[in-house]
């Protein structure tokens, strides 16, 4: 039988720590030079275990700050209509948005590319950060075609976009295109998630459709990847 390197035991060890409740949601690792005291090893076989984790999605690490033990995933279903408040809401979790950003410019790049528009497209891009339990885990980047959306940087956009649509505008999501991608965090990404530039983050890239199948806007989500698990289930749509 082979025998346990010293980084799997390693990853069991703190595993079984966070299976067996010893280690909480949320409470932060001892840093890594205690570990590498611990576990008589050095401080880059810690940081290669950790690593691990975190690809596991146990833990999670904040820039400058430390290691922590992730909370349970929420649930993400793209078929769902839910939006993001309501399916935070539907899982028994706290959810919270706050406005990073709001500007009005000409469609260029990866925004004219996912709204199918020229270059010269007046375009607002409303950036946010959203919240679970308190964790920043979500930045993302509400690219609007201008003309269908007159007035709207006057009305509350740490709320709902979705209930906004409906309401203000009378707009309703009817079909929705995804792309997910597994990247890494750009800078501003980086810094408004607590990242290192450069870890690795979800990126799911929406185009939302209304009723007239006229394409309305698109969603560039950054997710920290430990925060989330997507969940398809067509027959209850």
């Amino acid at each position: 039988m082979k025998t346990p390197t010293q980084l799997a035991k390693i990853k069991t060890t703190i595993r079984e720590q966070i299976s067996g409740n010893i280690m909480q949601a949320g409470q932060k690792l001892p840093s890594e030079r205690e570990l590498s005291e611990l576990f008589s090893t050095t401080r880059i076989t810690i940081k290669d275990a950790l690593t691990s984790l975190e690809t596991e999605g146990l833990i999670y690490r904040e820039e400058r700050r430390g290691w922590y033990v992730s909370p349970q995933r929420i649930r993400y279903n793209p078929l769902s209509r839910s939006h993001f408040h309501q399916m935070i809401r539907e899982q028994n979790r706290i959810a919270e948005t706050k406005l990073v950003n709001v500007r009005s410019e000409m469609a260029r790049g990866e925004y004219a590319k996912a709204l199918s528009v020229d270059t010269i497209t007046p375009i607002h891009v409303i950036e946010r950060l959203r919240y679970i339990d308190g964790r920043v885990v979500l930045f993302v980047e509400n690219c609007l075609i201008a003309s269908l959306f007159p007035d709207i940087l006057d009305e509350n956009l740490t709320l709902s976009l979705t209930q906004c649509y409906q309401e203000k505008y009378g707009y309703e999501t009817r079909r929705s295109h995804f792309d997910v991608i597994p990247t890494s965090a750009p800078s501003h990404v980086a810094k408004a998630l607590n990242l290192a530039e450069g870890q690795p983050v979800l990126k799911i890239c929406r185009v939302n459709y209304k009723q007239d199948g006229i394409l309305m806007d698109c969603e560039f989500e950054y997710w920290r990847p430990d925060a989330m698990m997507i969940c398809i289930d067509s027959e209850s749509q």
